[in-house]
């Protein structure tokens, strides 16, 4: 009988006060501009850095630069990140890697290193701990090796939350200063392991994203919570 498929995250080590604290700090230059909180701008706005500027910014158009060649592979969360300037089109790209991985063929370092060239190079904003929470823990990936476990994923639709679009039209310059946009995705995905085990689960998630202006989008971390 074929065993049951090990969890695709769990038996975490406890986050020190730090990592806890910048994650929250990093995860709130979304969420604060999704409640249209006006300390999004205390935040992307240190006193050493340059006023933002206040000109209308409204997120853009689909500008997808991305080859085949940049999707993501069916079982493989090592592709390389997709090149576009949409923020959606790269949020679907980067769901798509986040909710596949291979134990088969990679170990659990080499998928981090997959999942790391995703990220934005601007440590200021790069939320890489709520990234690799999404990951199992390095004895789990072991187990889940031992079982043959691997998962592929479909992704459905994206969108940027209301809360969020109502927020950047009320104040279209709070974007300026980090280029940060939330974007919700909708998808499946499903897994297998060896005696021909296999389940699927529908899965929605909210990812933050950098699209600065003439640059290609760049991962800055997973919301610790879903905004419709």
């Amino acid at each position: 009988m074929p065993k049951k498929p090990f969890p695709s995250s769990g038996e975490r080590t406890p986050q020190a006060p730090a990592s806890v604290l910048r994650r929250a700090a990093i995860g709130g230059v979304v969420l604060a501009l999704l409640l249209a909180v006006a300390g999004v701008l205390a935040y992307v706005t240190h006193p050493e850095s340059p006023a933002s500027p206040k000109a209308t910014q409204t997120p853009p158009s689909s500008s997808v630069s991305a080859s085949p060649s940049a999707a993501p592979h069916a079982d493989s969360a090592l592709a390389a990140p997709t090149k576009t300037s949409d923020p959606i089109v790269f949020s679907k790209y980067a769901t798509k890697v986040l909710w596949t991985y291979d134990t088969r063929s990679s170990s659990q370092a080499e998928h981090l290193a997959g999942l790391k060239q995703w990220m934005t190079s601007e440590k200021k904003y790069a939320d890489w701990t709520s990234v690799t929470d999404q990951v199992p823990s390095p004895v789990l990936w072991s187990r889940m090796h031992d079982n043959q476990q691997h998962a592929r994923a479909t992704v459905g639709e994206g969108h940027f939350p209301q809360a969020f679009k109502t927020a950047l039209a009320q104040d279209p310059g709070a974007i300026t200063e980090a280029y940060v946009y939330a974007v919700t995705v909708t998808g499946k995905q499903s897994i297998a392991w060896k005696g021909s085990g296999a389940g699927a689960e529908s899965r929605t998630t909210t990812l933050a994203v950098q699209c600065r202006p003439d640059q290609n989008c760049a991962l800055v971390g997973v919301l610790p919570s879903v905004a419709p």
